[in-house]
């Protein structure tokens, strides 16, 4: 496969996955925000641009995250290459690029989402439109990803779609769990509290994961379990250890032109796979879970850089 092909494809399912994160983070803020009784409302909405990867860009031109800028910002500003109308027009370039390389049904998939999204007025969001909106980005996502794994060849096409699907998503759940460290209670007295009950609640609806977090734990919403769930339960599918046993088996299936070349690439997922095959609760909270996704967050980052280095170039 030519290194453009694979990765073309690779991004496009990368943009596909954070189209969808976003539109799920901008909704999870929106819960987080609204159990808000204090004045501090604004740090669910900081805390989405952090988890996002977009706060410096934010504050570069703006003084302060309110719920109307930050949607803005995240949802439609075609000038932040990682908004959802962005990911969407750039998923659609990458699969342009690589028409040929993708069934019909995934081309399908993505150009009827790039043309269903110049339909909306952006202008006239409210709050009704905008659940509406969210909940169709994430519906299109779910097309795709359903699309590509029950019609693509078990090839390396496929394969540098899921590396590039899970990787992301890798990165999202690190990120996302992050957040929490990011958004301010009224005051340390209500660390347990209702407020911040309410805020880890709403990670998990924003990971589609309260069901699987009941039917796994069986107790109220404790930190320690969602942590659990969402970094070292493999039964989860947006779990990072999930994530790495995917990016793990895709990197072993692919057949790249110099193996010297990829080597580092499949070492680092490899090494990052066992630490968290093997890794355990009590260990990461005792080290510092804010600590353990920033490492996370910068192996996954270099990760891709390998990826790239090892097969695009």
């Amino acid at each position: 496969m030519l290194a453009r092909t694979a990765e073309s494809l690779y991004w496009l399912a990368r943009y596909v996955e954070r189209a969808d994160y976003v539109a799920r983070l901008l909704q999870g803020a929106g819960h987080m925000s609204a159990v808000r009784v204090d004045a501090e409302r604004s740090s669910e909405w900081e805390s989405a641009l952090v988890a996002s990867g977009c706060h410096h860009d934010y504050f570069a031109s703006r003084d302060t995250a309110n719920a109307e800028g930050v949607i803005a910002y995240l949802a439609f500003d075609q000038n932040n290459p990682s908004s959802i109308v962005s990911c969407i027009g750039t998923a659609r370039r990458n699969a342009r690029t690589v028409r040929t390389a993708l069934t019909a049904d995934m081309w399908d998939a993505v150009n009827s989402t790039w043309l269903e999204l110049r339909e909306f007025d952006f202008a006239a969001m409210d709050d009704d439109r905008l659940t509406a909106f969210l909940d169709w980005v994430k519906a299109r996502a779910g097309l795709f990803h359903g699309v590509y794994a029950s019609t693509m060849l078990r090839a390396d096409g496929f394969h540098f779609a899921r590396l590039g699907q899970f990787i992301e998503r890798a990165d999202n759940t690190s990120r996302l769990l992050d957040v929490k460290y990011h958004v301010k209670l009224p005051s340390a007295e209500d660390v347990g509290g209702v407020v911040d009950y309410y805020q880890w609640l709403a990670i998990l609806r924003v990971l589609a994961a309260r069901r699987a977090y009941r039917v796994l734990f069986k107790t109220s919403v404790a930190p320690i379990h969602v942590a659990e769930l969402l970094i070292l339960r493999p039964e989860f599918p947006r779990s990072l250890v999930f994530c790495y046993e995917q990016i793990t088996s895709q990197l072993d299936q692919i057949q790249g032109h110099d193996p010297k070349r990829s080597a580092e690439g499949k070492r680092l997922a490899h090494s990052m796979y066992a630490q968290l095959r093997f890794g355990r609760m009590d260990h990461i909270f005792k080290s510092g879970l804010h600590e353990y996704l920033t490492d996370v967050i910068v192996r996954n980052d270099e990760l891709t850089r390998e990826i790239a280095q090892g097969y695009f170039f």
